[in-house]
Parts: C-alpha cells; structure tokens; sequence
C-alpha cells in the first residue's frame, strides 16, 4: 500500500508539473509556444501564445513604441512586419527567449523607421502568426528571431516550402556561433534539401539600395545591448568586441547568407553572429549603443533588407 501511494504521489507531481510547463510554455515561461510566455526585462510583458495578433497589443518592455496612422483606404496596401511564433526544439542555446525575444519593441521600432526613411507604407501594428495560420500567405515576408533553437514541426516544413517558393521570404536573425547554424541549417534543409545558402559579400546590391553600407560586414555586426556598452567603454574588458559567446565559441565573423530559388530570388535570407532585433528594440536605452549600433549598423542594414527584397 505504502508503495501504491508513493507512485500514486510521484504521478501527481508530474501531472502538476507537466500542466504548470504546458501553462507556462515550458522553458522557464520564455520562448514557447504554448501557454503563456513573457517578454524580456526590465518590464516583462506576459503573451498568450494562443491569443496574440500584433506586437501593437502587448505593452512594451524597453521604451516607449511610436504609432501612426496610414491613409484611409489604404490600410491594407501596407508592408507588414511579420512574426513567426515557433517551437524551440531539444537543443537549447542563446538567451531561451526563442521566438519571443526582442518582442514587440523591435518589431514596431523597425517598422517606424522604415516608413519614415523611405516611401513604404508601414502596418503600425505589426503582426505574429504560426506557420500554419492560413494568413500567412497574405504577407510576402516574415522574421524569425533566435532561430538556433527552433525545430519544425513536421506540418510547418511543406506550408514553409510551398510559401517560399511562391514568392515568400524568410529573414532569420540573431543567432550565433557554429553550433547554432548547424542547427537552424538542418531545419532549413528539411525544407529544401536540393539547396544550400551562399555568403553575400558586401558588394551585393542589398547593402547599398538605400544606404550605402560599407565593408567589411563585420562592421555591420550589431550585439545585444548589455555586450554593446561595455565595447563602447574603454575602461572595460570588452572594449571594442562586438561579439558575443555561445557554446564556448568566440562569434566574431558576422555573415550574412542567402538561400535563392531558381529564378536567383532571395527566399531566405540570414544574418549569423548579429543580433539586429536589439539595435531596434533598445534603441531608447542608451545613448552610446543608439548611435553606434542602432543608428549606424541595425537600422541602416534592416531597411536595406527589407527594401531589396520587397523590391526585387
């Protein structure tokens, strides 16, 4: 009987567990997609996983957001920053945030500023959505942050394809080291297992059709805020390192690849060793990090992105 109970007890407990973590989205409340997740410090934000639309309804956790309006009529003639909410597979490195990480900040900072320094009209709500949301097909791009850790599941890999190679285009961002790219390369390949990702050289047209950037890439190579500062700081240990550490890697070479369709249009494009979602969520934090990494390097190198491919 003692040990009919104890059983009984342990089973228990892991029900009460199992329900916490499906409640919870699993990974210490971060990165899920079930339940509720929360965003990131200093004023984390909880998102409901099965209910989110748009960055505009969550509050922001960095600075305050900007809004605007579009013309009547015009709503829907808008680019649109698209969000994919996914699922973080068994391999676990970088933050944990997954697909939550730098939301909703950085998602309508960007979108601000690219309406504001160029001729598109933006969606000032921005939006998330699964891969299986039959919407996506309404939107010819979409983002995936953190996506070291992310795993397919098998339903999303033929809507991915389908969506790619109908005109769809996939930015992934903010991931880093060898460990991680061999990762989101795998689940890439599960997609397109004919095709393989070149590395752009700074002479590619996308880093100059509205600013001008200039090479190496690396000096495009935007951190997370808290590395940021301190290389910014010449009292500091990190003074001038502008990359970040994973998997007892150094990060140093930031690349920029592209997958391309037959046709040689950009289905996929992504940028390794650099974390451009944080140079446009934490603009407003510090002065220091805004001018040197949001203004000169995040900012100028997202609008030319976006700019390209929804122009070529």
């Amino acid at each position: 009987m003692k040990r009919a109970a104890l059983i009984l007890l342990v089973l228990t407990l892991a029900g009460i567990v199992l329900g916490q973590r499906r409640r919870w989205g699993g990974y210490g409340g971060e990165g899920g997609d079930t339940g509720i997740v929360y965003t990131e410090w200093p004023n984390r934000v909880p998102v409901d996983t099965e209910t989110v639309r748009t960055a505009r309804e969550i509050a922001s956790h960095s600075t305050d957001t900007p809004n605007w309006t579009n013309a009547p009529g015009f709503e829907k003639d808008v680019f649109t920053f698209v969000r994919v909410l996914y699922r973080r597979g068994g391999y676990r490195s970088g933050s944990g945030w997954g697909w939550v990480t730098d939301f909703p900040d950085s998602d309508l900072n960007l979108s601000f500023r690219l309406q504001q320094v160029t001729s598109m009209k933006v969606d000032p709500d921005a939006r998330v959505l699964r891969l299986t949301d039959p919407a996506l097909f309404d939107y010819p791009w979409i983002y995936m942050v953190e996506p070291g850790g992310l795993e397919f599941k098998n339903e999303e890999v033929p809507i991915l394809r389908k969506y790619l190679l109908n005109g769809g285009v996939l930015w992934a961002d903010d991931f880093w080291g060898e460990v991680q790219w061999a990762n989101f390369e795998h689940e890439i390949k599960r997609v397109f297992p004919e095709r393989s990702f070149s590395d752009l050289s700074i002479t590619n047209e996308i880093f100059h059709c509205v600013f001008d950037l200039k090479g190496p890439i690396n000096k495009l190579q935007t951190p997370n805020i808290g590395q940021g500062i301190e290389s910014l700081d010449p009292s500091s240990f990190n003074y001038g390192v502008t990359w970040e550490y994973h998997d007892g890697e150094q990060c140093k070479d930031m690349h920029v690849r592209a997958l391309y369709d037959d046709k040689g249009r950009i289905m996929v494009i992504a940028t390794h060793n650099c974390d451009n979602g944080d140079g446009w969520e934490r603009e407003g934090q510090d002065d220091g990090f805004f001018h040197e990494f949001s203004e000169k390097r995040a900012y100028p190198l997202g609008i030319n992105v976006i700019f390209y491919l929804m122009t070529h």
